[in-house]
């Protein structure tokens, strides 16, 4: 589906390239159900412990509140890799060497399941193995890509500093730092295969069901259509923990988005997997359309949810621009953005999510590197619910003690910055009326002396919502890219016409017209 070739502007609605791919459709779950365990959502990390619990023999549901693969895993430019940008010398200082280096293993075990899995089940996911190579335009970013050099080196990653050109990019480069044996692949194609094996062996998965809360009488889901999922353990992967009050998860997590686009272009496209050491970030991968032609995926422009310093929109033409000054773009194929969440100290929480509930284990906060990491944590949480070792879980435990003078400075910013945010959200004033509203144009509009979020779709109808996010009360800004309402305080984002797109939001905006 190719979208605007000559506009400055893209204007269609995002769609990312793997969701061109047919998903596997399920049913809603409307009936209660007994099971051994329960998992929340299907992305990648879901469908993973899912499929292994299954197995495994075991009793397995998988719920997801829209359809399978279709949120952040669906909205990924789905790298497989260890290197996350310029991050090993950052957790030697924050842990040790040892915990860096088993990091680095967590990651490169990750890969290596979705090569085994995919070979083993004969899976064709478009898995190709490629360097994944940070390299620097700059002084400053080549002194970066030096300290992380070494950091490699005293940790023994399997990479290689180059000085100079990058023979393989069409700018001029100082430095490059390269990671051996990582990969990519189609994330939507190796997931549907995977869960078409997990109804196989005896698993049940149902889509269009939103878990609102957890029992507290006994361990069971409760879903929105009123259906109870009674079980023995739950497993929370639905990216933003929806029940993230239990542990405070929404004062640890820092939620931002990122852009990306595939396009074809008439410049030489790089062979392996490249990401900038400076910002503004740019991410770069090959694709292969159905008849192997080769695209470029171009990926970067992060921001805050909610927070852009620009129109949405200007980012997808940022990364366009680009892609034409570079790579002599030639149209763009699909364009999308995604969400991602970040710790306190760089490392995602898998594991039991606090230390009194024992039944209900959580996977999130993977730094917006979660293909890789999120088939491990996949690993990790079968492996503590059926009770058996694995190498990584205390390294990634959500209640881990380790909390550095650095955590505390970053936990009392992000809430200090949430509190502003609430404060300055409520107090924003509409600047028009409905009237004023203009053909695919959305904003804080008045009604009858009261603030509304207002939308005119391309049929001319008019979709009016109170901009209260229904998770904490913080007041909702407006994304024209997207055309959605995002909550600056912690990431919940929803339709122009209230319906939840990401958590940890679970209700519905409350609709005005």
């Amino acid at each position: 589906m190719s979208i605007d070739h000559t506009d400055s502007t893209l204007t269609q609605f995002p769609s990312a390239y793997w969701l061109e791919h047919p998903v596997p459709e399920y049913p809603s779950l409307n009936d209660n159900v007994t099971t051994e365990f329960a998992v929340i959502g299907g992305g990648i990390v879901g469908i993973i412990t899912a499929y292994r619990l299954a197995k495994a023999g075991k009793d397995v549901t998988l719920i997801d509140s829209g359809k399978l693969i279709s949120g952040v895993t669906g909205n990924t430019t789905a790298k497989l890799s260890a290197q996350h940008s310029l991050l090993y010398s950052e957790l030697i200082k924050t842990f040790n060497e040892d915990k860096a280096r088993l990091y680095y293993d967590a990651n490169m075990d990750g890969i290596q399941f979705v090569k085994e899995t995919a070979e083993t089940l004969s899976i064709d996911c478009d898995f190709e193995e490629k360097e994944a190579v940070v390299y620097a335009t700059s002084q400053k970013g080549k002194k970066q890509i030096e300290k992380e050099a070494r950091a490699y080196e005293s940790l023994s990653i399997n990479g290689y500093l180059t000085n100079g050109q990058v023979s393989d990019l069409p700018f001029p480069t100082e430095a490059a730092l390269t990671m051996v044996e990582q990969a990519q692949f189609h994330p939507v194609k190796f997931l549907s295969k995977l869960a078409e094996e997990i109804t196989r062996l005896g698993g049940k998965i149902y889509q269009d069901t939103r878990a609102v809360s957890l029992l507290k009488q006994k361990t069971a889901v409760l879903t929105e259509h009123g259906s109870v999922i009674d079980c023995q353990k739950v497993m929370v992967t639905t990216h933003y923990p929806f029940n993230d009050f239990k542990g405070l998860y929404f004062s640890k997590l820092t939620i931002k988005r990122s852009y990306a686009l595939v396009a074809e272009v008439d410049g030489t496209i790089p062979e392996q997997m490249y990401i900038s050491a400076e910002s503004p970030t740019r991410s770069l991968r090959t694709v292969k359309d159905e008849s192997g032609k080769p695209l470029l995926l171009i990926g970067g422009e992060s921001h805050q949810t909610g927070k852009s310093s620009v129109p949405t929109q200007e980012h997808y033409d940022n990364l366009k621009a680009y892609g034409k000054e570079y790579f002599s773009l030639r149209s763009v194929l699909n364009h999308w953005s995604a969400q991602d969440m970040t710790t306190l100290d760089k490392l995602p929480y898998i594991g039991q999510m606090t230390r009194t509930s024992k039944d209900v284990y959580v996977a999130t906060g993977f730094n917006k590197w979660g293909m890789a990491m999120g088939a491990t944590a996949g690993k990790i949480l079968s492996d503590l619910v059926l009770e058996k070792p694995n190498a990584y879980t205390n390294l990634f435990n959500p209640t881990r003690s380790k909390f550095s003078l650095k955590d505390a400075t970053q936990f009392t910013k992000k809430n200090v910055s949430v509190g502003k945010d609430l404060v300055w959200t409520k107090a924003k004033r509409p600047d028009k009326t409905p009237d004023d509203l203009k053909t695919d144009e959305g904003g804080i509009v008045s009604v009858n002396g009261k603030k509304l979020g207002g939308y005119r779709d391309k049929e001319g109808a008019l979709h009016l919502i109170k901009t209260t996010c229904t998770h904490m009360g913080c007041g909702l800004e407006w994304n024209d890219g997207e055309r959605s309402w995002d909550c600056p305080c912690h990431g919940s984002r929803f339709s122009y016409s209230g319906e939840v797109l990401n958590g940890p939001a679970v209700k519905p905006l409350k609709r005005m017209d």
